[in-house]
């Protein structure tokens, strides 16, 4: 059975606030908890108690949860990819879950600049618990057009240009992508050449 303070801390982690001060995020169903491995910090299901509805995010519940450590990689651990990504101000959680699978199916790092909020419950069942596994780190806006006016990787802006080169089209070699977000595109005062998706 879970206790009061247990109870407590799986709700406290449905909000952002509570999942900052814990380092915690929920994580429903028997795959991801199997894909948060090593960072559960304890499992419950219904069994454990009789506000399992309550503790837990989805409308039809898996029956099955856990409490786990979300991973926060470090920037040079980012870079060590041969590709990373910067998203720039994404902001829809279902969407953020799809680029962090889709980064880790291309082996990428990602850079977060002002995103949804990682550990929203949306983006780690819409990541299929690939926040676990895809190296990523967060850093504000000031602080990124800092990094990148410095950065030694080559740099592109995903975006429709006229000028953009197909990414298929670029060379072999390590390389930084900055992507926008679904309404306003790249927010960054960046300069770089543009890159498109054929």
């Amino acid at each position: 059975m879970l206790s009061r303070a247990q109870e407590k801390l799986i709700k406290s982690v449905q909000t952002k606030k509570g999942r900052e001060t814990s380092g915690l995020v929920l994580v429903e169903g028997e795959k991801l908890i199997a894909e948060a491995g090593a960072r559960v910090e304890f499992r419950f299901d219904e069994n454990d108690s009789p506000r399992f509805a309550e503790l837990v995010t989805t409308v039809t519940p898996q029956m099955k949860a856990a409490l786990a450590r979300l991973p926060v990689a470090s920037l040079k651990d980012v870079l060590k990819k041969k590709t990373v990504v910067v998203l720039d101000h994404v902001q829809d959680p279902g969407n953020l879950g799809t680029i962090l699978r889709s980064a880790l199916a291309f082996d990428a790092g990602l850079v977060l600049i002002e995103c949804a909020d990682v550990g929203n419950p949306k983006v780690i069942r819409g990541s299929a618990g690939a926040v676990f596994h895809t190296p990523w780190t967060e850093m504000g806006r000031a602080e990124a057009e800092t990094w990148l006016a410095k950065c030694e990787k080559l740099l592109y802006r995903l975006e429709l240009a006229p000028d953009a080169i197909a990414l298929s089209d670029l060379p072999d070699q390590p390389i930084l992508i900055i992507a926008g977000s679904e309404g306003q595109g790249i927010v960054l005062d960046v300069k770089a050449p543009s890159v498109k998706i054929p």
